[in-house]
């Protein structure tokens, strides 16, 4: 007998039997390539390009040239410091990673976010300060309504599990229905999601909080909810995607 059916809990052997069926008639297939057998088959594993080289000390930028250092600043940050101690990505938003987070947001692909969530696992980096909670970026109910899921919280939640560190979807709200951001320059991302956000103090007062999303590109959004949570009192504020936009 297939271990998937070994006795269990109540309701687990239920559970198992669905599992195993699933499995047999809809079997899964690679989001990136079509491959049957599984969400993110390991070729295209393989493919997900890293972060490397050297990167701003603060927004996780690649450096040019000329300005790397074991303490350096990308120009940005040197002129208008974020409200976040660090911001870090463990890969580049570049094929075949785009294509699944596009999948895990907009396709329905929600069981992607826990191989995606092994990523940010893997590149755990050292934080300063380290966190002591762990908050992903949340939808506005309109959008999650229709969406029927939060694609950080898919990944957050998992994090947290790996990492040891204390996980909340209800410390962080977003009050504010914004269009999305893709598309939007700079400023105009800025602008988009600014008073955005509200945080619950009793959660994260004295707090070292993590946010969690799945692509970082200007940190607009980022720096929003990082503003928010300050105001509610949190200590400090980190961020880590899944993803950055070089």
């Amino acid at each position: 007998m297939s271990t998937h059916l070994a006795p269990g809990p109540p309701g687990a052997w239920l559970r198992r039997v669905s599992l195993f069926c699933l499995d047999v008639f809809f079997p899964p297939v690679c989001a990136a390539c079509g491959r049957v057998g599984v969400l993110l088959c390991p070729a295209c594993e393989a493919r997900l390009l890293p972060v490397d080289g050297a990167i701003c000390r603060c927004c996780g930028r690649a450096l040019a040239d000329q300005a790397r250092g074991a303490h350096s600043l990308c120009p940005a940050c040197r002129d208008a410091p974020p409200p976040l101690a660090q911001m870090r990505a463990p890969l580049r938003y570049a094929e075949p990673t785009s294509r699944l987070i596009h999948r895990l947001k907009y396709e329905g692909y929600f069981a992607l976010g826990r191989p995606l969530a092994r990523r940010l696992v893997a590149g755990w980096p050292a934080w300063r300060p380290s966190p002591d909670l762990i908050v992903p970026i949340p939808l506005h109910p309109r959008r999650h309504f229709r969406r029927g899921y939060n694609q950080s919280e898919l990944l957050a939640r998992p994090l947290a599990e790996a990492v040891g560190v204390p996980f909340s979807a209800t410390a962080l709200r977003r009050t504010r229905h914004t269009p999305p951001q893709v598309g939007l320059g700079p400023e105009a991302r800025a602008a988009n999601v600014q008073g955005a956000f509200d945080a619950v103090p009793s959660e994260v007062a004295g707090r070292v909080v993590l946010l969690v999303d799945d692509v970082l590109t200007t940190g607009a959004t980022m720096s929003a909810a990082a503003e928010a949570l300050l105001a509610a009192g949190a200590a400090a504020v980190s961020a880590y995607c899944l993803a950055r936009v070089s």
